[in-house]
């Protein structure tokens, strides 16, 4: 049988920090190469040439009319992920876009849309799926063998310093960034919860700008509400050690908890709920037992992503983050925000009209 020819990748954004992460991702995936490459600053034109031996553009409607490409990467500051998507999936481009997959809902949702008209995918880049650690607690949430969950607490702290804002000015700005850490260092945490466990019903959120002289929050918490009663717990921060990244996990029949790599699990027996409602001691306790702990990657890198969408491509079915799966995060960074904002709960499904509204104020307060 003919080989099908390779996948041929056009990396926007392309002068981005995070691009040579993408370009070996690229390199590493059979089936797949660098066609084109897009970045608006022309002075980069030459080495990105040179690195990745395929054309620069400085536009992408150019891109899109001369090169054609099969799939396009989309690394460009938030506020351009919505606009670029849409116009290379109108293209006939399938799409990967860096997290978050944009800045609003809203966005998201054209996004989604977008790619359903064209018949193309829409993937975004949470590499972090791929990771064992990902895989383990997905394989155990999915499977019901934890039990009903009872409790969720997830606190991830990126420290960063004031250099790391002066070197790119839109960082942390309403209009350049459409956010801070919800937008920037959060979005991983953010979707491995609700890869877990799906959208809350209700949030609380409480953010705050407490350090760094930006416009937007480097600080952020939120307080969470599932339908089945399952409350949880969100902290996230470019104020702290990194020493604090911890997932916890109570459910019916096990607590698991995850410090940096290393994986606790604890079987709770009888269930929580059994024990409650059964046990005839006052004080009685159930039985845990301790597993042997396991250390498992958390991370994860960007070749997994690459070698899932030509598998997709090639395949059919989704990637395994969709544009859907990958609009849960922004949907829950919205609503924390949002929450803050207004001083009240927010309800899930988040009321659109509302937070983009509320963004603009904020953009409209320091134009």
């Amino acid at each position: 049988m003919p080989t099908e020819p390779p996948l041929r990748f056009a990396v926007v954004g392309a002068g981005a920090n995070i691009a040579e992460q993408h370009f070996r991702a690229i390199e590493a995936t059979e089936g797949a190469f660098v066609a084109a490459v897009c970045d608006v600053d022309a002075g980069k034109a030459a080495r990105l040439e040179e690195r990745t031996g395929a054309p620069c553009y400085a536009d992408v409607a150019t891109l899109l009319a001369e090169v054609r490409p099969d799939v396009v990467s989309v690394l460009t500051p938030h506020p351009f992920h919505a606009p670029v998507a849409e116009a290379a999936l109108a293209a006939g481009a399938h799409v990967l876009v860096e997290k978050p997959m944009a800045v609003t809902t809203s966005e998201a949702d054209r996004m989604v849309a977008a790619a359903a008209r064209a018949g193309r995918l829409l993937a975004v880049s949470f590499q972090h799926r791929f990771s064992p650690m990902t895989e383990r607690l997905h394989a155990w949430t999915r499977s019901g063998e934890l039990g009903e969950v009872v409790r969720v607490e997830v606190t991830e702290p990126w420290l960063r310093t004031a250099a790391y804002f002066r070197v790119a000015a839109w960082r942390a700005t309403w209009r350049g960034e459409g956010g801070g850490v919800l937008l920037n260092q959060a979005p991983h945490a953010l979707d491995l919860l609700t890869h877990l466990l799906g959208l809350p019903a209700r949030v609380t959120g409480l953010t705050r700008t407490v350090r760094h002289a930006t416009e937007c929050e480097d600080t952020a918490h939120a307080l969470l509400e599932w339908e089945g009663g399952a409350v949880g717990y969100f902290a996230s921060a470019t104020t702290e050690p990194e020493t604090g990244r911890r997932l916890e996990l109570v459910c019916d029949r096990a607590k698991v908890t995850v410090v940096g790599d290393v994986l606790h699990r604890t079987d709770i027996a009888p269930g929580l709920r059994e024990h409650a409602s059964t046990d005839p001691e006052p004080f009685g306790r159930p039985r845990l037992t301790e597993r042997q702990p396991e250390t498992l990657a958390s991370g994860a890198t960007h070749a997994p992503v690459y070698a899932d969408l030509v598998r997709a491509v090639r395949e059919g079915g989704a990637p395994r983050c969709d544009g859907e799966g990958g609009r849960m995060s922004l949907e829950l960074a919205n609503a924390i925000a949002l929450s803050s904002w207004t001083g009240r709960a927010v309800e899930l499904p988040l009321d659109r009209e509302a937070y983009d509204a509320a963004l603009e104020e904020r953009r409209g307060a320091v134009a």
